[in-house]
């Protein structure tokens, strides 16, 4: 009779103690785990009607500790995004496309008007406008993609407290 009562008690404290377990794996969600890059202050410049194209602006920060890289974007507002570098060749400003943009741990990436580096926006369905936002999908190396949503502004932000995105 002795034997029972025990083998009962192992046989349902074996449950629970699968049951913690589950529960504490399912607790742990994607959105728990550290963010390895960080968006911040992304916003799109409005456009006039008929412009096929747009720019957009961000700064991202690898907080891991291995470097990343920027390898494209995606949007329904245009029929692609393309990344893009300026250079001073002279007295002239040349703009160009690249495959990537690397993202080093402690060193961001700022893409800001007149910096070295945007994404920028071809083939708009329809034109910019201030006040509107649209989602915007970065693809990174090693991070993967990284959804964020973009406002429409003539001014960069000014600070981090509503454009902060992992």
């Amino acid at each position: 009779m002795v034997k029972r009562p025990m083998k009962r008690f192992f046989k349902n404290a074996s449950v629970l103690l699968g049951c913690l377990f589950l529960y504490t794996a399912m607790a742990a969600s994607p959105s728990d785990k550290v963010k390895v890059i960080e968006i911040d202050h992304p916003f799109a410049t409005p456009t006039v009607p008929g412009a096929p194209t747009g720019a957009v602006y961000l700064s991202i920060a690898n907080r891991s500790k291995s470097a990343d890289r920027l390898l494209g974007a995606s949007t329904p507002r245009a029929k692609r995004v393309e990344l893009h570098a300026m250079s001073m060749a002279g007295d002239v400003m040349r703009m160009r496309e690249v495959e990537s943009i690397d993202v080093n741990p402690g060193q961001p990436v700022a893409m800001q008007p007149g910096s070295a580096n945007h994404l920028m926006l071809v083939g708009l369905a329809a034109p910019l406008k201030s006040g509107e936002r649209f989602p915007l999908t970065l693809r990174f190396e090693k991070a993967g993609n990284v959804d964020i949503e973009v406002p429409v502004q003539t001014t960069a932000p000014a600070s981090s407290e509503s454009s902060h995105h992992h």
